[in-house]
């Protein structure tokens, strides 16, 4: 009797990567959209003198005080989440389960620094919503900023739970979970420059 060989296996699919790949196109473009809108409103601000730079734009109020070293740890701490979520892909393709679980819960914990960060950001500023085009956009842009890492956050517990519960056939699932946090490294360094660090 003849049989058949065995069907070949179908193509991996991509959806969840493709997905996000697309979420991420889009929200680069919002994010990108709000710091040009920023640096438009910076660039028509007017001048004013100042005791020790001299001439500068009023655009941030005198008051407000930027926390430096809160705002820099942020950026940081997002480079390591990146690291994390990559070593979660590394060890799921080597059927490392124990790593990949370790590595996605570095990822949540060092997300949740990242929102600690902000939060942190925003009770030492003090920026009152209503008080002018700086501070309008200032939660605008930070807040858009903290709704992406909440999601990013929501994204790696449901990867988690997904890996942990499936197991190896779910490896695209945490490569597409460490695109999204790429995405929020790139996308927060350009906020980190524009916003905190030349205000």
């Amino acid at each position: 009797m003849l049989t058949l060989p065995p069907a070949p296996q179908p193509a991996p699919k991509r959806q969840v990567f493709v997905g996000t790949a697309l979420v991420s196109a889009a929200a680069t473009m919002l994010v990108g959209g709000m710091l040009a809108i920023w640096a438009q409103f910076r660039a028509d601000a007017p001048f004013r003198e100042s005791p020790r730079r001299g001439p500068i734009k009023d655009w941030m109020p005198k008051d407000i005080v930027v926390p430096e070293v809160a705002a820099n740890m942020m950026l940081i701490a997002f480079f390591v989440v990146c690291v994390m979520a990559q070593w979660a892909v590394w060890s799921a393709k080597r059927n490392d389960r124990q790593h990949a679980g370790m590595a996605l819960g570095m990822t949540l914990l060092m997300g949740l620094a990242t929102l600690n960060a902000q939060l942190f950001i925003w009770s030492q500023m003090g920026v009152d919503v209503r008080g002018g085009a700086f501070n309008s956009m200032f939660y605008a842009i930070t807040g858009v900023m903290t709704f992406l890492v909440i999601a990013g956050l929501v994204y790696t517990a449901v990867a988690t739970f997904r890996y942990l519960g499936r197991g190896n056939s779910d490896v695209p699932t945490l490569s597409a979970h460490a695109l999204y946090w790429y995405f929020l490294t790139a996308a927060f360094t350009a906020v980190w420059f524009v916003v905190y660090v030349q205000k």
